[in-house]
């Protein structure tokens, strides 16, 4: 469902940028912009996906067939 979301945002701000007319010297600063919002995307992704992760500890893979009432 957010992946539906982040894309109809992106198509948004795409549509909202081709209707804006810009010269060459406004390209650096978008570019900029662009970079920095992605890097911005790329570390709270990355932070969430942290988070979500240390919320479910790994499952173990080992199997114990042992009795724990024989201990």
């Amino acid at each position: 469902m957010p992946l539906i979301v982040l894309f109809f945002a992106v198509l948004s701000l795409i549509s909202l940028l081709q209707e804006a007319e810009t010269d060459f010297q406004d390209l650096g600063k978008l570019l900029l912009g662009g970079v920095l919002a992605a890097v911005a995307i790329a570390i709270t992704f990355t932070v969430v996906r942290l988070k979500v992760r240390d919320k479910k500890p790994p499952t173990s893979s080992f199997i114990s067939i042992a009795d724990k009432a024989q201990k």
